[in-house]
């Protein structure tokens, strides 16, 4: 299974689980509390809240969907932002280990689950992301399920500048829009693309170390997946934990070391040099392997560089970053993302 972040209406989510932000008495707030109650059916729901009765801060309790698309709704209880000094962060911790214990005492394989405490809680949003990033990939190293990460808006996911404050400034760098390129008519456009994109990467690419000899013939004529394994046995990485950490789901993996599907998207094939933590110049051999190389007029490209090259190999900030600037995200074969407008 695999971590997908999504712009949707959580209660349009067809899913074995929807997680609802409960208020603790058996009663429905505003925000996503009172959506998730209009949309399941408010009597019904609220008579099996009042059979459940309070829920303490950082539990969670289990009710069916009603009228949902989801066959069920966990209710986990948060805590309001009182500076950071209170415990609340330990509580929304909390909220989401519970959340995961319930869905899996109930078989749920598909959970969508909104930003806990980040709305009408007041959780600066940053926190709040960084906490749900780190309790959904804990969760998801050891489980499987498929986890959705539901955002409503745009102001809901515009947080990467915060984790990482160069990010914008990097893209404005290094990224070469084609409409610009395209701006040149005539019948030489193809060589202008061409010496332009290569001029663009001739000064990084005097400053970076290339491919010993020894490397280059070493791994000569090996097929994509067999560049994948040879790189995973020098570090020591199991199958299981190159598929967890590329973010595919087993079926998709499978297909892909058993040659059902020859070459990768370059979406996977950027989360297979993710997950086998490489350089930039493994990197580059790997996805020539299945046809592909990273390019400044790819904005998609130009954000997983920026991660290479400070070493930040964590899957879940990378496809942040690619959902807030627009672009598909790593990994994730079970379909599409959908990334900022």
């Amino acid at each position: 299974m695999s971590f997908q972040i999504v712009r949707n209406d959580i209660t349009k989510m067809h899913v074995d689980a929807i997680v609802n932000t409960a208020n603790p008495k058996p009663t429905y707030g505003a925000g996503i509390d009172s959506a998730v109650y209009e949309a399941a059916g408010k009597d019904e729901l609220l008579e099996k809240r009042k059979k459940i009765g309070e829920i303490p801060p950082g539990e969670s309790v289990i009710t069916g969907g009603y009228n949902l698309p989801a066959k069920h709704i966990i209710h986990t209880v948060g805590c309001a932002w009182k500076g950071g000094k209170a415990g609340e962060e330990d509580i929304i911790r909390k909220c989401y280990r519970s959340v995961f214990k319930v869905a899996c005492e109930n078989n749920v394989s598909s959970l969508a689950i909104p930003l806990l405490a980040s709305g009408s809680y007041g959780f600066p949003k940053g926190i709040a992301l960084r906490i749900a990033l780190s309790e959904i990939e804990s969760f998801m190293s050891e489980n499987d399920m498929e986890v959705y990460l539901v955002v409503f808006d745009e102001k809901s996911v515009s947080l990467s500048s915060e984790l990482y404050g160069d990010i914008d400034e990097y893209i404005n760098d290094n990224y070469v829009e084609e409409k610009n390129i395209d701006e040149y008519e005539g019948s030489n456009r193809g060589v202008i693309r061409s010496r332009f994109v290569e001029d663009s990467y001739f000064e990084a690419s005097l400053a970076e170390p290339k491919l010993s000899l020894e490397d280059a013939v070493k791994n000569l004529d090996k097929t994509f997946m067999e560049l994948v394994f040879s790189f995973a046995d020098e570090k020591g990485i199991s199958d299981l934990e190159v598929q967890k950490k590329a973010n595919l789901d087993r079926k998709a993996f499978s297909k892909l070391k058993c040659g059902t599907t020859k070459n990768p998207s370059k979406a996977t094939a950027l989360a297979f040099a993710v997950a086998l933590e490489l350089n930039l110049d493994d990197t580059e051999d790997l996805l020539s392997r299945a046809g592909f190389a990273l390019s400044p007029c790819s904005k998609q490209d130009v954000i997983v560089k920026y991660f290479i090259e400070k070493e930040i190999y964590d899957m879940y900030k990378i496809n942040l970053a690619l959902f807030e600037h627009g672009e598909q995200l790593l990994g994730n074969p079970l379909g599409e993302m959908s990334p900022a407008k």
